[in-house]
């Protein structure tokens, strides 16, 4: 008998352009206190746009490690997600910054980024008595729905130049509201669609920090729904993404959310 568990861990990357619109004023007449107000004002945008990135060796040292996060699992994302942005495709242009998060995937032009996947560490549950044929459906979701029943977490990191950090969290930003009905991600010759994309509540930590959650159709459910859930944290010059996914809380539809060790320990790190 087939079964399949929840949502397809398909993800998509693509690049995506902001434009940034540069506001500037000037008065040859004005006060003392005016012209004090404008170079002020152009120090700091000289300061913001002259910031350096991080280089990639220096992210590998501040992403997180094992030991790092009490009662998780760290280590490399392997072959479960896509190596590069070009890996997959998406339909809908504006959505990119939104699927390369998922990807664990710089979601800009970053001058340098890497990943670890996060994973919590397995729980114990009471093996089934009867053999996996002979579980009826509501046996099988809740046996192994609870032995799956753990979170994953894509950590992405990507460090840019000059104000490419705060560009690219405003595109991953708008994306959240214009993206709301949806889009699909083609991996291959495959895909996902998921029917909505709504905001959710952030960590607010660093210095800005925004949240949604990805609704998609399960697979061999009737119709059932589950939710994927992302967040991306802008610490300065630096970003960081979390793509989390839970098979059995998916299966059960249970809900569940980013961990919030792993962000507390990856903020310390770059705090």
């Amino acid at each position: 008998m087939k079964r399949s568990s929840g949502i397809r861990l398909c993800v998509t990357v693509a690049v995506g352009a902001l434009s940034l619109a540069l506001i500037t004023g000037c008065s040859d007449g004005g006060s003392d206190t005016a012209k004090s107000d404008d170079a002020k004002s152009n120090a700091e945008g000289t300061t913001k746009n002259s910031a350096k990135a991080l280089s990639a060796a220096e992210l590998q040292k501040l992403a997180l490690a094992k030991g790092d996060v009490a009662g998780y699992e760290v280590g490399s994302v392997g072959k479960t997600y896509p190596a590069t942005k070009s890996a997959v495709t998406v339909d809908k242009a504006q959505c990119r910054p939104l699927a390369w998060a998922m990807a664990g995937q710089a979601p800009g032009d970053a001058a340098a980024a890497t990943n670890r996947l996060v994973t919590q560490a397995k729980k114990t549950s009471a093996t089934p008595s009867k053999s996996v044929e002979d579980l009826s459906e509501e046996e099988f979701e809740d046996a192994f729905g609870s032995a799956l029943d753990r979170t994953t977490t894509v950590v992405g990191l990507s460090s840019y130049d000059g104000d490419g950090a705060e560009k690219t969290f405003k595109a991953v930003s708008d994306a959240v509201k214009s993206c709301a009905g949806g889009f699909t991600l083609v991996p291959g010759s495959d895909g996902t669609k998921y029917t909505g994309v709504a905001a959710e509540k952030a960590s607010d930590t660093g210095d800005e920090s925004v949240a949604f959650g990805a609704s998609a159709v399960m697979e061999d459910t009737g119709g059932k729904t589950g939710t994927v859930h992302t967040e991306v944290v802008r610490h300065g010059s630096t970003l960081v993404t979390y793509y989390t996914v839970n098979l059995g809380a998916l299966m059960t539809q249970k809900a569940y959310d980013i961990p919030a060790a792993v962000i507390t320990a990856q903020s310390a790190k770059l705090n």
